[in-house]
């Protein structure tokens, strides 16, 4: 999907708080982080928050994590509703018919920890399953996609329940509330699923999907009303039964029977036996910052981590952000990455990859001097880690370059307590394969598309196996202390969005924002370049006179979410990608202006439905705060006991909310007892 970035236009009322009763009636709440001279107003990409924060690629997956965490929830257990809020809200782009990996940082412990929640292949999978039988030849891209022969066995729920087993404090059933109440009662169609449904709709119309998305045969459209009843029902059974519900039980034969029809082998037995690993994070730095990020069977944290290294080898921000110089030698390093990628990277179930030898320094350097800072190298070679580490290479298999980039979803979580999670999940191409298990509501994956279409190589299909996958969440460690989380979707492209994101923070010391919008570039081998819109026509024409090639047109690259902690305020700061409607959503200390803010964020989530009300409250908060500004505590006091009752009268009459009432509240209870105490 292309489109120009676009930006909401909605109040920072959406930023919420984290409230918690405290022994003596001490609510801890948060407040919006908004400009003072524009009190209630703060663009929703951006958030700032001392107990914690939510970054997601849609507003309504980011109200449910924050809910979470304001009801007394840990990142973990934010992090699995907002996935299931993503099924419904992004049906296209992640789900339980899909896989990810999940980075978790744990604050009590300092340790880093990785679910790796990938789609293995079934039994019946074969190396050759992807060669036309008649011809010989690699069956089209997009052939392959739409057939259950792509379909991995989904890894997203047993992901989710294993995280929230080993870190979680909530139910599943709790968690997953939310979503099924979206999936029942409908979400609005933003122009991001838009887009979606009207370009894949000839994939969608194959299946029970059809039905969901292309109601009386015409897509959904933007503003019309999404209805998800089947997803709801398997939620909730999911919230009965647990994952057994999916791996055991109905759900999956179900699952195995609709693959079967379109010509896939997976079986229930294949489902029946899935499991996640726990793994240990690969390990790297630049320019004194400890990154962590994802092992095989995802080639992004080794990728990431070579071109990084060579970015520090090579001096990359001696040049200028934006200049000719930069780009050529971040694309040159990118194709040498990229060579290595192809050539060693596989599951390590299955395959030895040559972790320590592709980031030893003497590598990086080797790999560095191959660089001419005049121009393009066009036969871009793997090198040898092999001789930096015990092993030996295996085969190397040049595959045919058809793939199409797929899409993904990122989203990150800190709680109060410090505890980090950086989740990048996917179901592969737009909708998967397009394929929706019928009276189940679930789009299944396409995610053995992954796999190398020509046997022998390190990323053959075999059975049980993990196709590779380009997937880097990431966390960034200063003085063994959390520094930023990043990730992104974006197929292949993922893991060069995700190292300039990391690139324009640490190397050219941009803010978390700035850094995400700053014009990205993708090239994973010689000539073409992919750029974004804001590369000048002179840096372009230096590069074409140095061998690049550029695509004809600029179009997004990934879409970032990442959270940064802000050492000398003490609070995180948040930010979401304009390529999506993201939104950051912080959680500090509560305050006036912020209770202000919240009621706009309730009006706005419908909350609130009565502009009347609104004002009603507003109002009663603006003579609250002109005492509390005079210094008439007795006064505030007794007017903010007056908004207590107001609201409690409120609830009463269903004028609000259960959410609303229990949020307004809270708030007006923290200052309170702060002014009585104070």
């Amino acid at each position: 999907m292309h489109r120009n970035k676009k930006w909401l236009s909605i109040v920072v009322g959406l930023l919420l708080f984290f409230s918690t009763i405290m022994q003596g009636g001490t609510v801890y709440g948060d407040n919006t982080g908004y400009e003072p001279d524009n009190p209630g107003i703060k663009d929703e990409q951006t958030a700032e928050g001392d107990l914690g924060m939510v970054v997601t690629a849609h507003p309504l997956a980011s109200k449910v994590g924050t809910d979470v965490l304001r009801n007394g929830g840990t990142a973990i257990d934010a992090a699995v509703a907002i996935q299931f809020a993503l099924n419904v809200a992004e049906p296209m782009m992640s789900g339980i018919g899909g896989g990810g990996f999940l980075m978790y940082y744990d604050a009590e412990t300092e340790d880093i920890s990785v679910i790796n929640s990938r789609e293995r292949a079934p039994a019946g999978a074969t190396p050759d399953m992807f060669i036309d039988e008649d011809t010989g030849e690699v069956m089209p891209f997009q052939e392959r996609v739409r057939s259950g022969k792509s379909v991995g066995v989904p890894g997203t729920l047993k992901g989710l329940e294993t995280a929230l087993d080993n870190w979680g404090t909530m139910p599943m059933d709790e968690l997953i509330q939310p979503a099924i109440e979206m999936a029942e009662g409908g979400i609005e169609v933003n122009w991001v699923l838009a887009d979606a449904i009207a370009s894949n709709a000839a994939k969608l119309s194959r299946s029970a999907a059809g039905d969901v998305f292309l109601p009386e045969g015409e897509p959904l459209e933007e503003g019309d009303l999404l209805v998800q009843k089947d997803l709801a029902k398997t939620f909730k059974l999911i919230a009965e039964e647990g994952s057994d519900a999916f791996y055991q039980g109905e759900i999956g034969e179900a699952l195995a029977d609709v693959v079967q029809d379109f010509d896939g082998s997976m079986t229930a037995a294949d489902l029946s036996k899935y499991d996640v690993t726990e793994d240990e994070p690969v390990w790297g730095d630049y320019l004194g910052y400890d990154i962590a990020s994802m092992p095989p069977p995802s080639s992004g944290g080794l990728t990431m981590l070579q071109m990084l290294e060579m970015f520090e080898e090579m001096d990359l921000t001696q040049y200028d952000v934006r200049s000719p110089e930069k780009y050529h030698h971040m694309a040159e390093a990118m194709h040498l990455a990229y060579a290595d990628r192809a050539a060693y990277m596989g599951d390590p179930e299955y395959v030895d990859v040559p972790r320590e030898g592709l980031l030893h320094p003497d590598y990086i350097k080797q790999r560095v001097d191959l660089i001419d800072p005049d121009k393009a190298n066009p036969d871009v070679q793997p090198g040898n880690p092999w001789d930096f580490q015990d092993g030996e290479s295996g085969a190397v298999v040049e595959q045919v370059d058809d793939k199409v980039n797929g899409e993904t979803t990122h989203f990150t979580v800190a709680d109060r307590w410090g505890n980090l999670v950086s989740y990048t999940t996917t179901i592969e191409q737009v909708f998967g394969s397009g394929i929706m298990v019928p009276g189940y509501g679930v789009m299944l994956n396409n995610e053995l598309t992954d796999f190398d279409a020509i046997p022998g190589g390190a990323n053959e299909i075999q059975p049980n196996k993990r196709p590779l996958s380009s997937m880097t969440p990431t966390i960034v460690l200063k003085d063994n202390k959390p520094f930023m989380t990043v990730g992104s979707p974006g197929g292949t492209t993922i893991i060069t969005s995700v190292t300039q994101t990391i690139v324009n923070t640490i190397g050219y010391g941009m803010d978390l924002k700035e850094a995400i919008e700053e014009p990205r570039i993708y090239s994973n081998q010689y000539p073409t370049i992919r750029w974004e819109y804001g590369i000048q026509d002179d840096v372009r024409n230096r590069l074409e006179q140095m061998g690049h090639a550029w695509e004809t047109s600029p179009t997004e690259i990934g879409n970032v979410n990442s959270l940064m902690f802000d050492m000398e305020k003490g609070v995180y700061v948040g930010a979401a990608d304009s390529t999506r409607e993201g939104m950051a959503i912080g959680v500090s200390t509560p305050s006036i202006d912020y209770m202000k803010a919240l009621i706009e964020q309730f009006k706005r989530f419908g909350d609130i439905d009565d502009a009347n009300v609104s004002r009603l409250l507003l109002t009663h908060l603006t003579a609250v705060s002109h005492y509390k500004d005079a210094g008439k505590i007795k006064k505030a006091v007794k007017h903010m006991e007056g908004f207590n009752q107001l609201v409690e009268q409120l609830h009463e009459q269903k004028q609000i909310s259960d959410q609303a009432y229990h949020d307004l509240t809270a708030n007006a209870n923290y200052l309170l007892y702060e002014w009585r105490e104070g």
